[in-house]
């Protein structure tokens, strides 16, 4: 379930900081590059100490049989980075002898097998203006498998008078990263400059953006446009708003959170207007809000870390569930590791020069501030400390299950324990 794994890449991320800890020790292990089956010799692999402003501490390159060997110069929470035809991988920095193995891919401009699960919309408005959160979910399931990667590794469509606010993106089972989109050249078309990597399992590439547009007259129109086929094209509004369909856009009303409205149209074809209009104002509920008034009939717990908009998404009447697939995406992984990752892991001080193949491509931005243990740890500790009351607050609901509920509970615990004790 997408709740476990995420509570799971919660939990890792707790535990990178608590390996400030461990003792120092080499590290070694393989890059084996998926793309072609082979071990990959020749890549660069770097040890980033994540205190240090993402600072490299130690650097490699692998042997004929892809092997590498990092000295860890102390204790402290660190990286490995692996980079492949100018593709960064990362791992967290292995424990107590494991093995560092990493696994790379070859990179192309275009590759076929990528596609679009979702493009999803979080509609809101407040004085007069109208905010969206849009997110979408792309898969990469190229033969053999491969990185696309280019200056317009993935394109997006807003409205000509949107004015943005953020912008990030997701590796599969990575940490998100703040990106600057590049404008394409017609009003309201830009790109992201960002590397689509082959899915992992169950995980795929998520891209988000955040805008505004004016919203006096309390009524807009969309004109959406999906650059990639698209599987689903939905949108979520609060109970106070009101969408209509138009140019005849087959949107159905699916069953949702009791404090949101959730519109579904499937198939959606690149570049065909996706035409419909929204009034009313209201806010997408937050902690739980959504909650009040009856029992939910999905997985309805918002993610509340950061004030990102959040909701849940139930199963449409006599369909399984569309947004199943990615429903805890939306509703947490974002909020939360943008805040507790991101803000954190992917710092470096003002004026220092880009690394090679960052988390994120070259028009990845990166927060200035140098953080210090003791911001880490505070972070890191308030994060688990929301994650539990929202746990509490599923369990409650009915959300999850007492197997889930037990199993998450005590991993969340264990790391509270470990940044209470280092605090």
């Amino acid at each position: 379930m997408k709740f476990t794994q995420f509570a799971l890449r919660t939990v890792t991320a707790g535990l990178i900081f608590s390996a400030a800890f461990a003792q120092a020790a080499s590290i070694t292990g393989t890059i084996n590059n998926k793309t072609t089956g082979k071990p990959s010799a020749g890549d660069t692999v770097v040890l980033v100490d994540v205190q240090a402003s993402m600072g490299e501490v130690a650097k490699a390159t692998t042997d004929a049989k892809g092997q590498y060997t990092l000295n860890q110069p102390g204790p402290g929470p660190y990286l490995v980075r692996a980079t492949h035809q100018g593709a960064g991988y990362f791992i967290g920095a292995p424990q107590n002898g494991a093995p560092g193995d990493i696994s790379v891919y070859d990179v192309a401009q275009k590759v076929q097998g990528v596609s679009m699960e979702a493009d999803v919309l979080e509609v809101e408005a407040q004085n007069g203006q109208l905010s969206i959160n849009e997110r979408f979910f792309i898969h990469n399931n190229s033969t053999p498998p491969t990185t696309q990667w280019s200056k317009k590794s993935f394109e997006i469509v807003l409205p000509a008078d949107a004015t943005i606010t953020e912008a990030q993106a997701q590796r599969p089972g990575g940490l998100p990263t703040t990106l600057k989109l590049d404008p394409t050249g017609a009003k309201g078309h830009f790109s992201y400059n960002f590397p689509i990597q082959p899915d992992d399992g169950d995980k795929d590439t998520l891209f988000q953006v955040s805008y505004s547009v004016p919203y006096a007259s309390g009524k807009y129109s969309f004109k959406s446009v999906v650059t990639l086929p698209a599987e689903s094209f939905a949108v979520l509004l609060p109970k106070s708003m009101t969408l209509t369909p138009e140019g005849g856009a087959a949107f159905k009303s699916v069953q949702a959170d009791p404090g949101l409205q959730t519109y579904l149209l499937k198939n959606a074809t690149p570049g065909k207007s996706i035409e419909f209009s929204v009034s009313g104002v209201g806010a997408i509920p937050r902690d739980d809000q959504s909650q009040q008034g009856g029992q939910q009939s999905g997985m309805g717990q918002p993610a509340a870390a950061g004030g990102q908009p959040g909701g849940g998404i139930g199963a449409p009447i006599e369909a399984p569930d569309p947004l199943s697939k990615y429903k805890w995406w939306i509703l947490g992984a974002l909020g939360l590791l943008l805040i507790a990752a991101a803000a954190f892991l992917l710092r470096k001080p003002e004026g220092a020069a880009v690394a090679a193949a960052p988390l994120a491509s070259a028009g990845a931005t990166t927060f200035a501030t140098t953080s210090t243990v003791a911001q880490n740890q505070t972070a890191l500790l308030s994060v688990l400390k929301e994650e539990l009351f929202a746990l509490e607050s599923d369990k409650l609901s009915g959300v999850i299950s007492t197997e889930e509920y037990t199993e998450v509970k005590g991993a969340l615990e264990i790391v509270l324990m470990r940044a209470l004790k280092h605090k």
